[in-house]
């Protein structure tokens, strides 16, 4: 199977950790797990050696010349939000751009490919802290700063620093399915879906300890408990809160409200059992809490934008 190509850019200050994220995601070294291989290329547009900001530098071996031959490109962060990146940089994403070429910002990235013009007219995301300078500096772009990850047609941006993470998994799923990424996610140790926005991670007084106490185990039992019918007045009861306390609550720790985060749980099950089951569309509606099959067939589309027969069909006979 031909490999995936993956174009990572780095470039002088850059944060190691934000270099790392797309380079762990896509290694292809995944024993036990089969998947399509990916080709993975860090490319800079300096002279290297190149500088991180934790203090060490780094040897790139490809110019920006390979972004004409990747299948997907990652502008893992940006330096400097008041600094213009190089037109030869510039140039490059939008003759990207223009091929149809998958291209993702991750945290300050989305400023380089807003200052490209790729974003305009576009939802986007960036990190919380910088969203004001980013909407000042591209008022064009339709700026959502609560997500974690926002798309657009070719286009993914991350919110800040580990959100990208959730945007390099969100594309694996995209790329590989959403059973793959389960397994390349418990293999990392993190999750592989995280419900709610950055909205959650926005500096505003936090709950009570014991309030975060009861919301922690109510979380947990959602998560074992999604596909059953629940009630805000049962939910409210079960963690010692009024209904008023509890949905604030909710939304302050996931960043979503309880009806969505649960939809979210029920959606990502319906997806694995898709790729890696057959059992038919009703049986997979039932197990994952959406009732019917019309139920399923409805919030599949309205959320994916795909019928959940046309998902299923994307991985038969193209399994890896």
């Amino acid at each position: 199977m031909t490999p995936i190509d993956i174009a990572v850019i780095a470039f002088n200050d850059i944060s190691p950790f934000h270099l790392s994220v797309p380079t762990l995601v896509f290694d292809e070294l995944r024993e036990g797990i089969e998947m399509p291989r990916f080709s993975l290329k860090v490319c800079g547009f300096e002279p290297g050696p190149l500088r991180t900001s934790a203090g060490f530098d780094i040897q790139v071996h490809h110019g920006l010349e390979v972004l004409s031959q990747a299948d997907v490109i990652i502008m893992p962060s940006w330096r400097d939000t008041e600094e213009r990146p190089p037109e030869p940089l510039l140039e490059a994403l939008r003759q990207a751009h223009r091929k149809g070429t998958r291209i993702v910002g991750l945290c300050l990235g989305a400023f380089v490919l807003a200052e490209a013009g790729l974003l305009d007219g576009r939802k986007a995301t960036t990190h919380w802290n910088w969203a004001a300078t980013f909407a000042r500096k591209y008022p064009g772009v339709l700026l959502d700063a609560d997500v974690l990850y926002a798309e657009s047609g070719h286009l993914l941006t991350s919110a800040g620093t580990a959100a990208g993470l959730d945007c390099c998994l969100y594309l694996m799923q995209q790329l590989c399915g959403a059973e793959v990424t389960y397994k390349v996610a418990r293999r990392l140790v993190v999750a592989p879906h995280r419900s709610g926005g950055q909205a959650q991670y926005i500096e505003r007084p936090l709950p009570m300890a014991g309030e975060q106490d009861r919301m922690g185990q109510l979380l947990q039992w959602l998560g074992r408990n999604f596909a059953r019918s629940h009630s805000l007045d049962e939910l409210a009861d079960r963690a010692a809160m009024s209904r008023r306390s509890l949905t604030r609550h909710f939304k302050q720790l996931t960043g979503t409200t309880v009806g969505q985060w649960l939809l979210g749980q029920r959606l990502s099950h319906a997806q694995r059992l898709l790729e890696s089951s057959a059992q038919s569309i009703e049986a997979i509606a039932l197990e994952a809490g959406f009732g019917t099959a019309l139920s399923l067939r409805q919030h599949f589309h309205a959320s994916l934008r795909i019928s959940p027969s046309a998902y299923r069909a994307q991985f038969i006979g193209h399994q890896p």
